[in-house]
């Protein structure tokens, strides 16, 4: 483990202003249609998954932007009585960037969610905090490109050769592209100010608090760099609660979403997160629904983010 910069803000939270008090109900219209309207969204229940592909298209295109699709099949194998490939999309959208236009962000959800689960948590909130954030640099002109990306097929294809992010990550690399930190925003809407509703795989209960009321971000060793800049990016400006870890992937979780697919072509990921499982007690069960959402605090994350991101991007 690193000592990050900085100090997490402690005290009282201030109260919402009015730009994140539109940012909150932005963020729940999104989780209540992917989580709420829509639901299951996976690759067993293929209209609701087209129905999300539909959904975060118009709002990106909504925000201005022409909407790149890269479409892969997964073979019939997988799915009981069929003798075709079925197709799944990542989306993705881009601010060019001016003087370092070659330094590539890449800021990721899933939209798909767990087999049996709405996933509002898990992942509806980290795909409404994409689109919210694509939405407010969209007539910005960062120093770095920024890429905004909704990635397919993270929960039943997970670290397998068909997982959405894997597939972005490795034609990314392949391209040349030069990445240089990728945010996973996964599981961002559960809060808890209870003594004792945070807990963690060993070894980290020694050093982190027990209180569940912060945000996590959370990388490898090799991305130690990038948990350090984008956590003293968000303490610079974000007055919440804030942790940092970069741990070898060797302790549950290190390596629990779309970063990890990063890692695999040696670009460096973060996971931005509110730890899921050892917090959020309805993470990947039906009771993932929308109304558990702390939306106040998550507008106050996502404001965070949107100045972390500027700083990252070299964006005002």
């Amino acid at each position: 483990m690193f000592r990050m910069p900085g100090t997490s803000y402690r005290g009282p939270l201030p109260p919402l202003t009015a730009a994140e008090a539109a940012l909150r109900d932005e963020l729940r219209r999104h989780v209540d249609v992917l989580a709420g309207e829509i639901g299951e969204r996976h690759f067993l229940a293929p209209k609701n998954l087209a129905r999300a592909v539909a959904y975060v298209e118009e709002a990106f295109g909504a925000a201005g932007y022409a909407v790149r699709r890269q479409t892969y099949g997964i073979g019939p194998e997988f799915f009981p009585g069929a003798d075709v490939a079925r197709v799944f999309h990542n989306l993705e959208v881009e601010r060019p960037g001016a003087a370092r236009a070659g330094e590539i962000v890449v800021v990721g959800a899933h939209y798909d969610s767990m087999l049996g689960t709405r996933g509002a948590n898990d992942n509806a909130t980290g795909t409404a905090a994409v689109l919210a954030l694509a939405r407010r640099f969209a007539g910005r002109a960062p120093a770095r490109t920024i890429r905004f990306v909704a990635f397919t097929n993270e929960e039943a294809f997970f670290q397998r050769p068909e997982m959405g992010s894997l597939v972005y990550a490795r034609a990314a690399r392949a391209r040349g592209d030069r990445v240089v930190t990728m945010l996973s925003l996964e599981t961002i809407g559960y809060y808890s100010d209870a003594p004792g509703s945070q807990r963690y795989p060993p070894p980290f209960s020694f050093f982190y608090p027990s209180t569940g009321n912060f945000l996590g971000f959370v990388g490898n060793v090799a991305s130690r760099a990038q948990v350090r800049e984008v956590v003293g990016a968000f303490r610079r400006h974000a007055r919440f609660p804030s942790e940092g870890v970069a741990f070898p992937n060797i302790a549950p979780g290190i390596g629990w979403s779309d970063h990890w697919a990063f890692w695999q072509v040696d670009y460096p990921g973060v996971m931005v997160t509110d730890t899921a499982l050892y917090r959020y007690r309805e993470y990947h069960t039906p009771d993932d629904t929308p109304e558990k959402i702390d939306y106040d605090r998550l507008a106050r994350v996502v404001a965070g983010l949107e100045l972390a991101l500027a700083d990252l991007a070299g964006s005002r």
